[in-house]
């Protein structure tokens, strides 16, 4: 299988790895017939209580697939999940206590995979004799994302000791979680045509919990995701002369506005699958830029767009496609 090069310009913390397709495992959570699954992205940690946290992760895609995922605080394995759900909450924890988490999965025939990247969160100090819980969240709302995925946002809410955290339910499941501090979020991984109903409650320290807000319905759109929703923005593409005379095409776009961490971009060129971007370490969130080989011959043509996977395990939509021609001037 041969290698893209990459740009010399490229982070080198940021790339960890790059190959043209078909994929294979190259710690992008995707794994080949007969091989472990991979190592879970996007892993995020934060406090609900002083005696709770939140860890959700990215979904995993493996053959035959994920039957669990672990959770560990340290080296202790302290919940498992079905391979449906992407999130947790960690009970049980000491108030004002740094913790540290890892996730791994589980395929259904048994194979576990390697633990994903460590993540930290510390629960703030418990409050004594505290039963005063906050206030309802204010003037909810929401609107759709295409066919699979909604965008909340809601009023904050006011507690005597502070908001740790907002919790939001679908129906009367529990569904997500975000830090205090957030008033939006986008819930993904939601049927097409269906009709929902959300609604959101703070927690403060002490595990008090509001009165749910005013609920939100909302629809998703029917059919499959146009993808418009999720689509990387702003994509530019145009193409340098390297040091050894190869043309390289270089990207920049904004990645799309989700739940948890981008960490994977699949390119297309000429309208064809042709190189998987993986991220390590720290993913850009503002604007992302990556270079990729293009072959050593002057005033070639090339059609290119791109898409994200996102946290909850599915592809979003394309960007807008460019077309750059090798050797040509800048504009």
């Amino acid at each position: 299988m041969r290698r893209v090069r990459a740009s010399r310009a490229l982070p080198r913390t940021a790339l960890v790895c790059a190959v043209l397709l078909p994929l294979a495992s190259c710690g992008t959570g995707e794994a080949d017939d007969g091989l472990a699954p991979g190592a879970p992205a996007g892993v995020t940690a934060a406090a609900g209580s002083a005696t709770s946290v939140h860890v959700m992760w990215d979904a995993v895609t493996a053959n035959p697939g994920i039957g669990t995922y672990e959770i560990y605080r340290g080296t202790t394995k302290v919940k498992e999940v079905p391979g449906s759900e992407h999130m947790v909450d960690v009970t049980r924890l000491r108030p004002a206590t740094v913790y540290v988490f890892t996730v791994r999965a589980r395929d259904t025939d048994g194979r576990l995979g390697p633990l994903s990247r460590e993540v930290r969160a510390r629960t703030p100090v418990a409050v004594a004799a505290d039963h005063s819980a906050p206030t309802r969240p204010r003037a909810p709302q929401g609107r759709a994302i295409g066919s699979r995925a909604v965008q909340l946002s809601w009023g904050a809410s006011t507690d005597d000791r502070g908001v740790v955290s907002y919790d939001i339910y679908q129906g009367e499941a529990k569904i997500h979680s975000v830090g205090g501090a957030q008033t939006a979020t986008v819930v993904t991984g939601l049927r097409p045509g269906t009709r929902y109903s959300f609604t959101v409650r703070a927690r403060d320290a002490a595990d008090n919990l509001s009165p749910a807000s005013r609920a939100v319905p909302l629809t998703t759109a029917p059919g499959s995701d146009d993808g418009r929703g999720n689509a990387p923005t702003d994509f530019r593409a145009a193409t340098h002369r390297g040091d050894g005379g190869a043309y390289y095409i270089d990207l920049s776009w904004v990645p799309p506005r989700t739940d948890g961490v981008v960490t994977e971009y699949q390119i297309h060129l000429d309208g064809q699958p042709a190189t998987s971007l993986v991220w390590g370490g720290t993913a850009p969130r503002d604007r992302a830029t990556y270079s990729f080989y293009a072959g050593g011959k002057a005033g070639v043509s090339h059609r290119v767009r791109l898409r994200a996977r996102l946290p909850d395990g599915t592809w979003g939509g394309f960007s807008a496609e460019r077309t750059v021609t090798t050797g040509a001037a800048e504009p």
